[in-house]
């Protein structure tokens, strides 16, 4: 038998499905009754299972059938095939309802440490099964992801401009302040003024992100220069034991510094520097239902990470609770 007579279409599923429930029920009535069918119509499909293959597939004895040798590896494939077309079926469903695949989204600095995490919690608890891949780049690297479909969505700070083909939709504001480890000697005395900060190291933004721009224009409205002792980093990981081992001060989100105990936010005014923190999106192909799962979560946390930041202009430097 040529192993095209199988694939050019005259062996169909409900074939799989019938050969199966007959070595289930072990009598073709059996098999019938369980299929909700007529003896009839089981013993004409099983003929034409038989005459497609060549070989007997069931042994008829007196009071039923068994499989033949040729039946035996026959049916336990067909089981198999039968198993993958459940699951497959299974999959698409989970999918359509956002409980299964894959989101892949992009994240720079803001939204990183509370924002996205937490979203990421709220949705693996709802979808354990999503899985969810995040990727860490400068704004510009991360926009061409997005457009080159690599990417979903992006978290972080919104930029002024994007291209035609992104939208971008603002989740909640989040100041930028300067922070040092807890223990620096910055801490210990008042003079925590722009130009009394110039003398210690400091880690900048590098020079493809606003936030660079920004600190750049604060120091230039102050006239001073910029800091001649510093990294120029965009690594979360290098930056925070850099902060936490070293004297050196870097300007950061807010709530960055809040949520960790071993930084403390300076006193120095940052006014001029204020981020809006989002999601950016295609215009131009809908979210997945795993990218769409996420967004419904990343719009709950912003939500709580507005009315958190509320309350924490309203009192003195403390964790939030």
């Amino acid at each position: 038998m040529s192993t095209d007579r199988i694939l050019d279409g005259r062996l169909k599923i409900r074939h799989l499905v019938l050969v199966t429930a007959i070595a289930d029920e072990g009598t073709l009535v059996r098999a019938a009754e369980s299929l909700h069918i007529t003896q009839p119509v089981v013993t004409r499909g099983l003929r034409e299972v038989e005459e497609l293959l060549g070989v007997p597939l069931f042994e008829r004895l007196p009071r039923g059938v068994v499989p033949t040798q040729y039946g035996r590896p026959f049916i336990e494939r067909a089981r198999s095939v039968l198993a993958e077309l459940r699951i497959a079926g299974e999959e698409v469903r989970l999918l359509q309802s956002g409980q299964l695949g894959t989101v892949t989204v992009g994240t720079h600095l803001a939204g990183s440490n509370l924002l996205l995490p937490r979203a990421i919690a709220g949705l693996k608890a709802e979808h354990p099964k999503l899985t969810v891949v995040v990727r860490e780049g400068t704004p510009d690297t991360l926009q061409q992801l997005l457009l080159s479909g690599d990417l979903d969505l992006t978290v972080g700070r919104l930029s002024p401009t994007v291209p035609v083909r992104l939208e971008q939709e603002r989740l909640h504001q989040e100041p930028i302040r300067l922070v040092a480890r807890v223990g620096h000697p910055v801490h210990s005395g008042s003079r925590t003024s722009l130009a009394d900060l110039i003398a210690y190291p400091w880690i900048f933004p590098v020079a493809q992100t606003a936030l660079r721009a920004e600190l750049e224009a604060v120091f230039f409205h102050e006239g001073l220069p910029l800091p001649a002792d510093r990294v120029e980093c965009t690594s979360m990981l290098t930056l925070r034991n850099l902060l936490v081992s070293t004297d050196v001060i870097a300007a950061l989100p807010m709530f960055i510094a809040v949520d960790d105990g071993e930084l403390r936010i300076l006193p120095t005014p940052l006014s001029s520097i204020r981020r809006s923190v989002g999601v950016t999106l295609p215009k131009d192909r809908a979210p997945s239902a795993a990218a769409a799962a996420l967004l419904v979560h990343l719009r709950e946390e912003g939500a709580l990470l507005a009315a958190l930041e509320r309350e924490y202009a309203q009192t003195e430097f403390r964790p939030l609770g």
